[in-house]
């Protein structure tokens, strides 16, 4: 009776599903410092929440979908769950195996709207998080000209939640400049970490302040809209 109970209280957590690429992803101890934003995402939540962090290095929309990544969500997605999309990084270099042309990346988008819905379940799209990529006057670049926009354009048109993370992480990187910016990426001297020995100058994936600053953007925006889920937060967040 005891073992059933609490399985039945396990069911009516509600959880938020992470999917994305190596932004977004778990990392393992050797890559530490470096920290994905949805590491630290569980923290802001009760314990009524999960946050399952599905989130892959190096995936793009295409290759998520044909590993059988999506396929392993939907197994276990229910009801009153969430669904965070972010993908850009890899879908939009055409040198790179997980290249997806734009209209595959509309199209696959779209197809985790529609089967997030089906579950009953709620979708929200994100747009790709900034790259660290200033030009010689000390102005951001944008380094998602097509992709961002497509994401955008695809929320419009199924009528999604959207939370522009590129906007609001661009907005935060420029406003530090091009060298404190840096304190928030895997920015390390030669010999400043056992990890890192010959030191590393990574302007895409964060360390734990970064990862940290931009999972409460996606929280606040969370907030902003309304979703029910966010009455769970933890009050040690």
């Amino acid at each position: 009776m005891i073992c059933m109970s609490f399985s039945l209280l396990q069911r009516h957590k509600t959880t938020i599903y992470l999917i994305g690429d190596s932004t977004m992803a778990d990392k393992s101890v050797r890559a530490y410092p470096e920290t994905g934003w949805g590491m630290p995402f569980h923290y802001f939540f009760d314990s009524t929440v999960v946050v399952d962090n599905r989130a892959q290095n190096g995936r793009s929309t295409r290759t998520f979908i044909e590993e059988g990544r999506w396929k392993d969500v939907l197994k276990t997605l229910t009801k009153g769950d969430y669904v965070l999309i972010e993908f850009g990084h890899n879908d939009e270099v055409p040198s790179k195996r997980s290249y997806t042309p734009q209209d595959q990346f509309v199209q696959n988008l779209k197809t985790f709207v529609t089967d997030t819905r089906a579950k009953g379940a709620t979708p929200i799209l994100l747009t790709p998080v900034a790259r660290r990529h200033f030009d010689s006057t000390g102005k951001l670049i944008d380094t998602h000209p097509v992709y961002g926009p497509l994401v955008i354009k695809t929320a419009h048109e199924t009528q999604v939640p959207l939370i522009d993370l590129e906007k609001l992480s661009m907005g935060l990187v420029q406003q530090l400049g091009p060298e404190t910016s840096k304190l928030l990426y895997n920015q390390l001297e030669p010999g400043e970490h056992p990890h890192y020995p010959k030191g590393v100058h990574d302007d895409t994936h964060f360390n734990e302040l970064g990862a940290r600053k931009m999972a409460e953007m996606v929280l606040h925006e969370m907030i902003r809209l309304g979703f029910p889920v966010t009455h769970h937060l933890s009050p040690k967040r």
